[in-house]
């Protein structure tokens, strides 16, 4: 949990929930939490993903195959109809919800990041990257973007620790 907390400030320091992200950080970082425990993936990865996609609450980004991005996780056009079912409700409610409600972007992407790790077969890498394509070419890119930022919040998160340990010396 403290990783957790400490990874949730760095993504809170950052620019991807945009102007109408969640106004604290505690509802982003129990949405991230409970969506990775209904679908048994690591809130970090979950996290991470979202800091690559770089989305934010409004966000329509256009593809150039014709469909488009939603949200925080970029939940891919091709999803809304399985998300709409899988929650049990219209394609355009589905469609607000993924667009416009963190927790409900974040619970979609988390299910279909499940969705690519079932169809990996336990390899979890491929499933990562079958969130975002499969197409080898894509894909290859795509997992190079999620170890780059694996690897950059990890530095940032080793470096807000140490300084806070170092504070906290300076208190004693």
């Amino acid at each position: 949990m403290r990783l957790l907390a400490a990874l949730a400030a760095a993504l809170a320091a950052l620019p991807t929930l945009g102007h109408a992200a969640a106004p604290a950080t505690v509802p982003v970082v129990g949405c991230i939490e409970s969506a990775a425990t209904a679908y048994r993936l690591p809130p970090a990865v979950v996290l991470i993903l979202l800091s690559v996609e770089g989305g934010t609450l409004g966000q329509v980004s256009p593809n150039s195959n014709g469909t488009v991005d939603i949200g925080p996780m970029q939940v891919n056009t091709i999803w809304v109809a399985a998300v709409a079912r899988h929650w049990g409700a219209t394609a355009s409610a589905a469609y607000v919800a993924l667009r416009d409600n963190f927790c409900a972007n974040v619970e979609a992407g988390t299910w279909i990041l499940r969705q690519a790790m079932d169809q990996a077969r336990g390899d979890f890498w491929e499933g990562v990257g079958f969130y975002h394509s499969h197409d080898p070419g894509y894909k290859t890119d795509y997992l190079r973007k999620v170890l780059r930022e694996a690897l950059r919040l990890q530095a940032q998160t080793l470096h807000q620790t140490a300084a806070a340990r170092q504070s906290t010396a300076k208190g004693s």
